[in-house]
């Protein structure tokens, strides 16, 4: 498994070991929960002795960790293992082997009432079907966690009343779900997760069920909810131009394992494998690469110069570019002027990504 550098921020989720075996004989694989069995290739080879016995296995020695404040995207093909994986995090499915540490803590050492205190304050999810009960309005799905928590009616409205205005629908709080759009549904379940104020947000393909134009208003509204919320985030997606535009970092699986973990940068620059580079191939460099991946450091004059952050795409720089011929100064996130792009440059990495696209193909 290839993993992108490691960080000095605060791990929130950490999955270790993860195993999923459904069967008959799932836990004679294993000695208690432990489901370290060594590096990738001994946990293939593992992972193939147990479909010889019969056995399914649906995650094969998962490992990846998820920071304070950030968006974290598994994807994979359908029967990867994705939707499993992120079921075993909650507890939805009870993993075979491994363990799930949420702030140091092992969430499988939970009871039964541990577990359901967890859920309720500690865990928001959204699915890919809504889930809205059709008897309840906006306002009162909204609610209905909270009522779970046993908070008091006006308290619980008004908490409601707060985050349904978070995602944009102040004015829906009376409709009932079949009064509404997919996207709206969609508004509402984010809503009704995001309620009890959870550490961890679980999202499941929540947008693959929406319109191309709607998803993409969906994805935009998910973007700006978590600028101002912070959440760490699980997100699962097989769209990679989606996970594009909201990753911080992502895994791809394949066979219930981890291929490669990274930036989607670093992915697209340096797929693993093959089955990396499929997701891959189709994705525009412009909408991938960055003014601090093309910027040339040195001591060139920047006085004068129109500034771009680093983390500015090559896409929203060219128009820069094409207005300022003597080039850009680039800031990068300490407020520090790393160098200067001109648009030989932005020639320059696309043509690179041109040319590793055509090899890749060969």
């Amino acid at each position: 498994m290839t993993s992108a550098p490691s960080t000095s921020r605060e791990v929130k989720l950490s999955c270790r070991n993860v195993w999923k075996i459904y069967g008959d004989t799932a836990q004679s694989h294993f000695t208690a929960r432990q489901g370290d069995i060594g590096d990738e290739d001994t946990a293939k080879a593992h992972a193939q002795n147990i479909r010889d016995a019969g056995d399914i296995v649906a995650s094969a020695n998962v490992s990846f960790d998820v920071h304070v404040g950030e968006i974290f995207v598994i994807m994979g093909l359908s029967g990867s293992g994705k939707s499993t994986i992120v079921r075993c995090l909650s507890r939805l499915v009870e993993p075979t082997a491994g363990e799930i540490l949420f702030n140091g803590e092992n969430l499988l050492d939970q009871t039964p009432q541990q577990l359901i205190e967890f859920r309720r304050h500690k865990m928001g999810m959204v699915f890919q079907n809504f889930g809205l009960m059709p008897h309840l309005n906006v306002l009162d799905n909204v609610a209905f966690p909270l009522e779970l928590q046993g908070i008091p009616l006006a308290k619980r409205r008004a908490k409601a009343a707060q985050v349904i205005e978070l995602v944009g629908l102040t004015g829906r709080e009376d409709s009932f779900p079949r009064q509404l759009s997919g996207g709206q549904q969609q508004r509402v379940g984010i809503a009704r997760s995001l309620a009890v104020e959870p550490d961890l947000w679980f999202l499941d393909e929540p947008f693959s069920a929406l319109d191309p134009l709607i998803r993409r208003q969906m994805q935009d509204e998910f973007l700006r909810i978590q600028a101002e919320l912070n959440k760490s985030i699980v997100f699962i997606t097989h769209d990679f131009l989606e996970a594009l535009r909201i990753a911080d970092r992502m895994a791809i699986m394949r066979d219930g394992q981890v291929v490669q973990i990274g930036r989607p940068v670093d992915l697209i620059l340096n797929p693993a494998d093959d089955y990396v580079r499929e997701f891959t191939n189709d994705v525009p460099w412009e909408m991938v690469l960055t003014a601090g991946d093309i910027v040339l450091p040195g001591d060139a004059a920047t006085d004068g110069l129109q500034v771009v952050d680093a983390t500015e795409s090559l896409l929203d720089l060219l128009p820069v570019l094409a207005a300022h011929e003597e080039g850009v100064a680039v800031r990068d996130s300490a407020g520090q002027i790393t160098g200067v792009i001109k648009a030989r440059d932005f020639v320059r990495a696309l043509a690179s990504g041109s040319e590793a696209t055509t090899q890749a193909a060969q």
